[in-house]
């Protein structure tokens, strides 16, 4: 592996600068259009596929893109007529599939399964030939340099997309050879698989918490050495907002301040906070075991048990358990259940929907005694523990591959050296 450092500001001996950056010497920047097949030119699919067929022909969409991956579950049909009016963009494995609006970048491959399928017209083939690899091109075109170039070509107002002509004569770097673009694919392909697999395995712990949730707060299943009834209470009657407010000319610099963007949408994770106000409205004041909600329509599953006193906005609700009868921390649960966030749906106001605690505060719950409810609060606890930990695992895999794209599409590190690359790749 052959490593070479950029020096700010200079070009490094033995690189070129060109359009798309700066790459080795022995590396050139070609023109999508002269990768693909010319039988198979870059294209976009089916204007109107007309009504669903049963049997037909399946057809991706934009939507059907996400992430460099294909979701095959709900794909639309057309006619076998229909499709045959558009026979260069009958899919083949190994074919390239990009939203031309939108998700500009976001390529995905084309496996065996979705041979024979088409494209509806906000997806272009991008249909690599032989002598170039196909897996090479999807991670250069899906790097965030290049997704960025892409996003300087759109054009149009009401809708922006980019045009079939502009795509073609788009050019991307390429190692000379077969082998350098195959191995730069696998190592980056493994960090995908890698992504992959922890993101399933975070799914599968959210279901079992969902799971858990569903059982445990509803007293469908009792942890041993619990029994006897739940008591049915109004939301108001348990928990109720704090109404305290403080003016941000009083907030020190050093003052812990909880925003909306700082708290992860449906994690209960906080990934930020600021040290002042940057605005002149009135906050919140909260302390160490209330539990903040996000009260406009579109954060409603924002929320975080703080584990620290400070201020926030008056987005927020800041919620304190009556703690003669909950626990802060089975409050914290309670406000995360599919139930109470649809009864929090219940708004008020057109501009930004807020939720109405006059709503709210009738929601009805069902608490056990405060042992019971320590130990069910434990044990989701734990659960939300692991699912922060692998979040965590994933967000450090996700910056790994980022880095690796960095230096590997560049040309930064070589994993083949040039003198043993092998036959050159020709256009």
């Amino acid at each position: 592996m052959e490593v070479k450092p950029h020096r700010q500001g200079s070009v490094p001996t033995g690189y070129k600068q060109t359009e798309v950056g700066v790459i080795p010497k022995d590396w050139n920047a070609y023109p999508l259009g002269a990768l693909t097949d010319p039988k198979r030119p870059i294209s976009y699919g089916i204007v109107q596929t007309g009504p669903k067929v049963n049997n037909g022909v399946r057809c991706l969409r934009v939507l059907d893109v996400d992430n460099g991956r294909i979701n095959k579950s709900d794909l639309i049909t057309t006619s076998r007529t229909i499709s045959d009016a558009y026979k260069r963009t009958v899919l083949r494995s190994g074919d390239l599939v990009m939203p031309l609006r939108g998700k500009v970048g976001d390529v995905a491959l084309v496996d065996e399964d979705l041979t024979g399928c088409n494209l509806t017209r906000g997806l272009a083939l991008i249909a690599i030939r032989s002598g170039w690899s196909a897996s090479y091109c999807r991670q250069v075109i899906s790097s965030i340099t290049t997704r960025s170039r892409l996003e300087q070509s759109l054009n149009g107002s009401a809708l922006q997309e980019i045009p079939i002509a502009t795509l073609r004569t788009f050019k991307i770097p390429l190692p000379p050879t077969l082998r350098e673009q195959e191995t730069i694919a696998e190592a980056l392909s493994d960090a995908d698989a890698l992504i992959e697999s922890l993101e399933q395995l975070l799914t599968k712990k959210r279901q079992l918490k969902q799971g858990a949730m569903q059982e445990l707060l509803t007293g469908k299943k009792r942890l041993p050495g619990f029994s006897g009834k739940w008591e049915v209470k109004a939301f108001g009657e348990v928990a109720q907002p704090r109404r305290e407010r403080i003016d941000p000319r009083r907030i020190g610099p050093k003052e812990f301040c909880i925003e909306l963007e700082h708290i992860e949408q449906g994690t209960g994770c906080l990934v930020g906070y600021t040290a002042t106000s940057e605005d002149s409205s009135l906050k919140s004041v909260f302390y160490e075991n209330d539990v903040l909600f996000g009260k406009l329509r579109a954060y409603l599953r924002k929320y975080w048990l703080a584990n620290r006193g400070g201020v926030c906005s008056t987005e927020i609700w800041v919620l304190v358990a009556k703690q003669t009868v909950l626990t802060p921390q089975f409050l914290f649960q309670l406000v995360t259940i599919d139930r109470f966030i649809e009864a929090a749906s219940s708004a008020y106001g057109t501009h930004m929907p807020r939720s109405d605690w006059n709503v709210v505060r009738r929601f009805e719950v069902l608490l056990p005694p405060l042992p019971e409810q320590a130990a069910i609060a434990a044990v989701l606890s734990d659960m939300d523990s692991e699912i922060a930990a692998l979040e965590s695992k994933l967000a450090k895999a996700r910056r790994l591959k980022q880095g690796m794209m960095q230096e590997l599409l560049t040309g930064r590190i070589r994993l083949v050296s040039p003198s043993e690359g092998g036959d050159n790749a020709q256009c």
